[in-house]
């Protein structure tokens, strides 16, 4: 074989075995435990995490907590046994992880947390938190509230409270956010507080006990979450009164349903937490994996969209 012809045949086979399927890289393998399906905004979480995995070739091992965190301890040890490439995860509750996660750093597997925090006393146990600044978030709802009582200075308010999931990071910090705000207004008074545990059923259920403790004398109503917001509303109109205009509701999320709710005139803000967290997952995650650096905290930027705005911001939603 001359010279020519080696050449030619060399150059053949290095095109073949560099595009042969089975020299592929390895794709990413990201193991995912999620809270569950309580709400429109966590339905939309999950769709946008399958959705940019798709698009970014990423193997995706999902699990649904069910909002239990036994069974997110349950997934996060089976992921380790199948030696994944990340593990991350939106906890259901902010204690309790120490243990597991250190079975995670001790099996060299990275672990990143999704739009809730933990509370560990050793920060190396994860490599980055994306999601929101859920105390951000309640002083916003806070805010709101202190600008409308200013136009009515000598009336008093009083606030229910429903609460998200006990233990949990957004229902902790959401009720502090709010909480350090309205102090400044001693006219600004949170008389109940339950939790709703971030669903529709349950916060239809707890309003119905605060307007059957307190009645007319309910002024506002603030709510963790939307959907929180969205079955109080209906047991507001099912005493006959008038939410939104009777009783203030403010509440958090910006999901679809919300802004209905406000072009209704039954709801009067909601403070965005964005669940389109996706595509920033599947971009830390090869980034970890890749030894770069990444910042501890990504926070998502987001607005405050009272009633007046809801019909023109609605087509924009994205869920």
């Amino acid at each position: 074989m001359n010279t020519t012809r080696r050449a030619v045949l060399a150059t053949a086979l290095l095109g073949a075995f560099t595009t042969f399927p089975a020299l592929a890289a390895k794709p990413l393998t990201i193991g995912f435990s999620q809270v569950g399906a309580e709400s429109e905004w966590r339905t939309a979480n999950t769709l946008s995490i399958k959705d940019a995995a798709k698009k970014e070739g990423v193997n995706l091992k999902f699990a649904d907590a069910q909002q239990r965190q036994e069974n997110q301890v349950k997934a996060i040890r089976s992921f380790i046994a199948q030696r994944v490439d990340v593990i991350a995860f939106s906890p259901v509750v902010e204690s309790g992880w120490e243990t597991v996660l250190r079975e995670a750093k001790d099996a060299k597997i990275p672990v990143i947390l999704t739009d809730r925090a933990v509370n560990v006393t050793d920060q190396s146990l994860y490599a980055a938190f994306i999601g929101s600044d859920f105390v951000e978030e309640g002083r916003r709802a806070g805010r709101w509230l202190i600008e409308r009582a200013a136009k009515t200075p000598d009336r008093t308010f009083n606030i229910v409270e429903l609460q998200g999931t006990v233990g949990s990071a957004p229902a902790i910090d959401r009720k502090n956010g709010f909480a350090e705000v309205i102090a400044a207004n001693p006219k600004l008074k949170i008389t109940r507080s339950q939790t709703g545990d971030f669903t529709r059923a349950k916060g239809k259920e707890v309003m119905e006990a605060f307007l059957k403790a307190q009645g007319k004398s309910i002024n506002v109503l603030y709510a963790h979450n939307d959907d929180m917001a969205i079955g109080a509303i209906q047991a507001i109109e099912e005493a006959g009164l008038k939410p939104g205009v009777d009783i203030l509701v403010i509440s958090i999320d910006g999901v679809k349903g919300a802004f209905q709710a406000m072009i209704a005139g039954k709801m009067n803000v909601t403070v965005e937490c964005s669940p389109l967290l996706g595509p920033q997952l599947m971009s830390i995650a090869r980034d970890v994996v890749a030894g770069k650096p990444v910042p501890k905290r990504i926070t998502t930027v987001e607005g405050v969209f009272p009633a007046e705005v809801a019909a023109k911001e609605l087509p924009n939603r994205k869920y």
